[in-house]
């Protein structure tokens, strides 16, 4: 049975396109996909990730349990507020998915897991929790609205009284607060949780609301002239800024070091987390597969599926589209370590070249250097 936001009614009255996403019914565009990107990278525009999973996690030995459970360290959040971007692995470093925690008190954490692995995931972080007597608690009464682009955080600020204003303005990035109800359109709203978190390449909030608020927000938003945007612009805007897709970029057969995640894996002395065995054997063997960035400078769109000639031999493309900001088609691909030569990509079966780059292709709204040639 397909699931609906708080905002769906909202959603179908403003005319968006609407799409099963793993299992929920959500906008994909409200129009031109291309002019809700551009909205994001060069103003402020909003997203409905009401389907994103909270879970609040309780108790005396949370952090011990989360040194366990995430193969970045949770010893990194050292003051409340603060947020880890990581992923849970299984015994052979595969993921499970990736989330974010974020630190409220010592025996309270939260995490916001993704909306298609919701039940692998509640049932994983429950078993896992056991043994150190945490209280694993959904949080479905809670919706999300995503606030993205240049202008962003002025323009959710400006619906808040100064103080608090001031104290959302002031937090740094990957970072979070409290804010008490507010007046929301006709009415007063519960509490919001503001963090500084995204999923576009851009700054700004995503901001977490009691289900009850989500209309009135999203509401509040268009007023202050923040714009709606689908899961199409946000696909494309996550490629351009080179962040992963779980179960496309990677999954339970594919570990963070072959897609591009070692940066999340914290192999700290002395903790023993899900996985880890598995990834110091394969960092001793050698990493077989990589992540690296495409960009196609001819007419062509690069897609998912695709296969990807190197001079080491044949990988494929992960995550592939046309590039707004860039004007041309980019991709990430996973290929076999060693030596790339000339790189190829097979798209119905012609064989077209395509640069290698590093990758996020576009920072802070700007291409980053290499990526045009």
């Amino acid at each position: 049975m397909t699931r609906t936001t708080p905002l769906n009614a909202l959603h179908r009255a403003r005319g968006a396109r609407m799409v099963d996403f793993g299992g929920w019914d959500m906008p994909l565009t409200y129009g031109s996909q291309i002019d809700e990107h551009h909205l994001v990278r060069r103003d402020a525009g909003m997203f409905d990730v009401s389907h994103m999973t909270v879970v609040d996690l309780h108790g005396s030995a949370t952090r011990a349990f989360l040194r366990r459970l995430l193969a970045n360290s949770i010893d990194k959040l050292k003051v409340p507020g603060k947020a880890l971007y990581a992923c849970m692995l299984n015994a052979e470093g595969g993921v499970i998915d990736d989330l974010i925690v974020y630190f409220i008190a010592e025996d309270r954490f939260r995490v916001v897991v993704n909306a298609a692995t919701r039940d692998k995931d509640l049932a994983w972080i429950t078993t896992q929790a056991q043994p150190f007597a945490v209280a694993v608690e959904e949080r479905p009464e809670l919706s999300m609205i995503a606030v993205q682009g240049p202008n962003a955080r002025a323009r959710f600020a400006g619906l808040l009284p100064t103080e608090a204003a001031a104290a959302v303005l002031a937090l740094g990035r990957f970072a979070a607060t409290e804010v008490a109800g507010v007046q929301l359109g006709l009415h007063r709203s519960g509490p919001l949780f503001v963090a500084r978190t995204g999923y576009t390449g851009e700054d700004g909030f995503e901001v977490i609301v009691p289900e009850a608020d989500a209309v009135a927000l999203w509401e509040a938003l268009e007023r202050a002239g923040v714009g709606p945007a689908g899961l199409g612009a946000r696909d494309t805007l996550r490629l351009e800024a080179g962040m992963a897709l779980y179960g496309q970029d990677m999954d339970e057969t594919v570990s963070p070091l072959e897609a591009g995640l070692a940066w999340t894996v914290a192999f700290d002395a002395g903790r023993d987390f899900n996985g880890r065995a598995a990834l110091e054997a394969q960092k001793t063997a050698g990493v077989q597969r990589r992540m690296i960035g495409l960009v196609l400078d001819e007419k062509g769109v690069l897609r998912h599926g695709q296969p990807v000639h190197t001079a080491s031999g044949i990988g494929t493309i992960l995550s592939g589209g046309f590039s707004p900001t860039l004007g041309r088609s980019i991709a990430l691909a996973r290929v076999p370590s060693g030596e790339l030569g000339q790189v190829e990509v097979d798209i119905r079966g012609r064989r077209l070249p395509v640069r290698a780059v590093d990758y996020p292709f576009v920072r802070e709204g700007q291409p980053q250097p290499g990526v045009l040639g």
